[in-house]
């Protein structure tokens, strides 16, 4: 075993606590300051995790139109653990544009608090940034918001599902134009309280509107109480926030269990203050559930243990921006008892990843580097003088690049330096189709047999970023996820719209990704942290990911018996 990757090793701690529970958060505010006479505020918070003392996003709310008090259908689910202080930050902005990203959003403030203090439900104070748009009138004041934090321990039922509403003749509240309807579910608790469960689009100008199909946990509808009551409210949108009231009408999931077959289940559309005053009113318009799905939900594990095998590939970055490796100031420095930052991050990954392939051989690439030797062993032919590749196999034979495990990896890396010349320009986009491409045949088996992770570690901003954008879009319809490692000191700015940090992530020509796939870390914020932290936060979205791709598809899992009997060997 090579001395370097033995020492990485040794210093991973890749053990972390069961998770005890799932806690869902729901997030209510009242008193947020209009932007100005004219208009109202657009506010979405954005839920915030400190790990290792950096700040990473988890999660955001939907941005809802001129509110000021709004209450968000978008539920934060996080795994508890007990003997752990999990920091949490809510940031409030203001999304002043079209597109639902920060970059242009107006930040209102934060409040911070841990995941233990919000296991009861309970009130803060949100002491936002004072108003920019008009200084001299409000300079050295700030604004009070109130955030309500409502934590509810999951049942354990992770089952979803899948609703279809519409309507028909419906009260129209608009002069000029016909109503703009929307509906909205509430939950009745057990203290006698409403719960928002979700809230649909606003179909414009239709008294007959079809929603959107949507999913909603099982726990979220009902706490799994089939029986227990459901507030549904039809609203007509106005663009001062002041929804004009159309209707309601009380329904159970046992109810909603009749769309299951393809029929159709409707209620009437009731307003209280009509039925009283008017004698011969019947109804305010009929809602319609026309489908109603069960999704059972599997878990990460379950697909691994039937038999879905994790194909790990590395890309490693050779372009000259990385140094001259012989030079002890190079990222790709090999010191002869501390790893570089490209051995760290590479061991504290794959370690993890191997873990969950029985056979577990990576392939292994390099990025924008010049070949400058012939002397490898065929096949294939040695490649011709200063080949430029931007991704050809680390241990020079593209008809078999894999390595033998992590430390095949590491070997073959070392062994790949003498042999090449740092090139550029930091092209990625190549080594993302090539892993798409076989992530693609894994879709006609209609089976969870293979899921395809990409790590890439680069030390700069990439290039082709145009190109890139268009091949992750791709990917996302393919059982694949991709981790980028930033090492070194570079601007990674641009890499967090890969990330889908500041808004879903569309290619150039418009199309947004079918699914988030992309988890970008810098090195540097774990240079003084453990291996483990790293590969915590990097592999903290994959789990998910995988169980997305598979449930969106109706992909289950195998009976880990059948997944037994079916290999002709090993454990």
């Amino acid at each position: 075993m090579s001395d370097i990757y033995e020492s990485a090793a040794n210093s991973l701690g890749l053990f972390s606590s069961p998770c005890l529970t799932k806690v869902e958060l729901r997030l209510t505010c009242k008193g947020i300051s209009d932007r100005d006479a004219l208009s109202k505020p657009d506010p979405c918070i954005v839920l915030n995790m400190q790990s290792h003392g950096q700040w990473m996003e988890v999660d955001r709310t939907e941005v809802i139109r001129s509110c000021v008090n709004p209450t968000y259908s978008k539920v934060f689910t996080l795994d508890f653990y007990f003997e752990e202080v999990q920091r949490l930050r809510f940031e409030l902005y203001d999304i002043n544009s079209s597109h639902n990203g920060l970059k242009e959003a107006i930040f209102l403030g934060s409040v911070e608090c841990t995941l233990g203090q919000v296991s009861h439900k309970f009130v803060v104070d949100l002491m936002a940034a004072p108003w920019l748009h008009n200084e001299a009138l409000i300079k050295g004041k700030n604004v009070c918001v109130c955030v309500q934090i409502t934590a509810e321990e999951l049942t354990g039922n992770d089952d979803y599902i899948e609703l279809s509403f519409s309507a028909r003749k419906l009260d129209d509240k608009d002069f000029f134009s016909k109503s703009d309807p929307f509906l909205e579910i509430h939950r009745l608790n057990d203290d006698a309280t409403l719960q928002l469960v979700y809230r649909t689009e606003t179909v414009m100008n239709n008294l007959n509107p079809v929603w959107k199909t949507f999913k909603v946990s099982l726990n979220s509808l009902c706490s799994g109480d089939h029986e227990r009551k459901l507030q549904c409210t039809v609203w007509d949108w106005d663009s001062n926030g002041k929804h004009d009231y159309i209707g309601e009408f009380e329904a159970t999931f046992k109810e909603m269990r009749g769309a299951i077959d393809g029929r159709q289940v409707q209620w009437p559309c009731i307003n209280p203050k009509y039925k009283v005053k008017k004698k011969n009113y019947k109804n305010s318009g009929i809602v319609i559930l026309n489908q109603c799905k069960i999704i059972k939900m599997h878990s990460f594990l379950d697909y691994i243990m039937g038999g879905c095998q994790i194909q790990f590939t590395v890309a490693i970055d050779f372009t000259a921006s990385n140094g001259d490796p012989r030079n002890s100031c190079s990222l790709h420095y090999i010191h002869p008892y501390q790893p570089n930052e490209y051995l760290k991050a590479l061991v504290a990954v794959g370690e993890i990843c191997q873990d969950y392939d029985s056979f577990f051989s990576a392939g292994c690439f390099f990025l924008d580097a010049a070949i400058k030797q012939t002397s490898c062993p065929p096949p294939p032919p040695p490649p011709p003088l200063l080949q430029v590749s931007h991704d050809f196999a680390v241990n020079f034979n593209e008809e078999n690049p894999e390595c033998a495990g992590i430390q095949g990896v590491v070997e073959a890396y070392q062994a790949c330096l003498p042999k090449l010349q740092l090139y550029g320009p930091t092209n990625i986009a190549p080594i993302i189709q090539k892993v798409a491409k076989s992530a693609s045949q894994e879709v006609h088996t209609k089976e969870a047999m293979q899921y395809f992770i990409l790590l890439i570690l680069t030390d700069g901003v990439i290039t082709d970023m145009a190109d890139t954008r268009e091949a992750i879009v791709q990917a996302s319809h393919l059982p694949m996820s991709i981790i980028i490692v930033g090492v070194g000191n570079a601007d990674f700015s641009d890499m967090q719209m890969l990330d889908g940090d500041d808004g879903i992530l569309r290619s150039p020509k418009g199309e947004p990704v079918l699914r988030d796939i992309v988890q970008f870390v810098p090195f540097r914020n774990f240079k003084h942290a453990s291996p483990a932290a790293l590969a915590k936060s990097v592999l903290a979205e994959v789990p998910n990911q995988v169980v997305d791709y598979y449930n969106s598809k109706g992909i289950k899992p195998k009976v880990p018996s059948q997944y037994q009997s079916s290999r002709p060997f090993g454990p």
